[in-house]
């Protein structure tokens, strides 16, 4: 699949599974807390320079999502989607993109329906088996833990665009 991945210009992702372990965490007051990746973070941001978009479609609503979706600099959050297809479907028409142009990491059966349109799909080492044996990537890391870094550098590598994005890092001073 690395011949199309010149032309990734959108990475969607889901948001439990993927960009954390998946685990939900209520404390004494009834607040969700979620547990994200800062080497994911840093990833989706590399991307980002590289000129992919990035955005997030989750089927739960939750804060600690639109946080983390602002810290990172990620305006296209569709929460609360019982039908991903739809917010998909939305995304594409407002970025006048195609399901090609578009990457997508899913880790359960919901997201199978838009794993099957895209142009590249991905999942995490911990997804469902009904998932894996769909994708075109299914990444050495569980999700929350890096894998979403695993994929923002593997689309980086695979799309000619990592030495242009990581050059200023192996710039050696001395």
């Amino acid at each position: 699949m690395a011949e199309g991945l010149a032309h990734i210009r959108l990475l969607l992702l889901d948001v439990d599974g993927v960009m954390t372990d998946g685990r939900i965490i209520y404390d004494d007051q009834g607040r969700e807390l979620k547990a994200f990746d800062v080497k994911d973070g840093h990833g989706l941001k590399l991307v980002q320079r590289a000129g992919i978009k990035v955005g997030i479609i989750t089927g739960r609503q939750s804060e600690v999502v639109a946080k983390r979706a602002a810290e990172l600099g990620i305006g296209l959050v569709y929460q609360g989607a019982k039908d991903k297809l739809v917010p998909f479907r939305e995304i594409l028409s407002k970025l006048q993109l195609t399901a090609r142009e578009t990457a997508y990491v899913g880790d359960d059966l919901v997201d199978l329906p838009i794993l099957f349109q895209v142009g590249f799909s991905a999942t995490v080492a911990d997804a469902v088996d009904d998932v894996k044996s769909e994708v075109d990537l299914v990444t050495r890391r569980p999700g929350g833990r890096g894998a979403v870094r695993e994929v923002c550098d593997y689309l980086l590598r695979e799309s000619g665009r990592w030495d242009e994005v990581t050059q200023r890092y192996f710039q050696n001073p001395s």
